[in-house]
């Protein structure tokens, strides 16, 4: 309960060095707005994040393998959330009362097994984004079940940049799990 509701808290870095998220570390803190969680942190424990009802976006880094109990509980104004490949469970109610919660990003090829009510009162219809070939795994799986639009996603970040916007420009103009589409369009009297 170290930050327990610091209430003008807006923001938190979280650093390299941190194994453990304690039981109720931010709990009540209504104005701490998003959250990064770094690689070097394994678990994340029982309320930790409880009732940030300002909390609109949370990165779970790739290293964490468990989520507590009430985690991330009425957080109401958590629109996204990215679950790293590594963890294997989440805790009962971890994301009860998230109802603005329309963005679950989860990277595990396996999905995390579910304590009761983990979901209850996020919207079903949110948008599930799992691994490339995994959909059919997460939407045959108790508590995934529930949500009627998962998709299979690659993950992988392309971002374009032109050196020299007088020569032309280039898009993204698909990236899907079995290729990137770049166009490249010269201007006049380029190639």
């Amino acid at each position: 309960y170290a930050f327990n509701a610091c209430s003008n808290l807006t923001s938190v870095t979280i650093g390299n060095s941190v194994t453990s998220i304690g039981e109720g570390t931010f709990a009540n803190c209504s104005d701490l707005t998003s959250v990064t969680i770094p690689n070097s942190v394994t678990s994340i424990g029982e309320g930790a994040f409880y009732y940030c009802s300002s909390l609109t976006s949370v990165t779970i880094g790739n290293s964490v393998t468990s989520i507590g109990v009430d985690a991330f509980s009425d957080c109401t104004s958590l629109t996204s959330v990215t679950i790293g490949s590594s963890v294997t469970s989440i805790g009962k109610w971890a994301f009860w009362q998230c109802s603005s919660l329309n963005i679950i990003i989860c990277k595990s090829a396996f999905p995390p097994t579910l304590g009761s009510s983990v979901w209850a009162n996020v919207p079903t219809n949110a948008n599930v984004y799992v691994p490339c070939g995994r959909s059919s795994i997460y939407s045959a799986n108790t508590g995934w079940s529930r949500f009627t639009n998962i998709q299979d996603s690659s993950f992988i970040n392309v971002e374009l940049s032109v050196n020299d916007s007088l020569m032309g420009h280039a898009e993204v103009l698909l990236n899907s799990c079995d290729s990137t589409i770049i166009k490249a369009t010269p201007n006049s009297g380029y190639v």
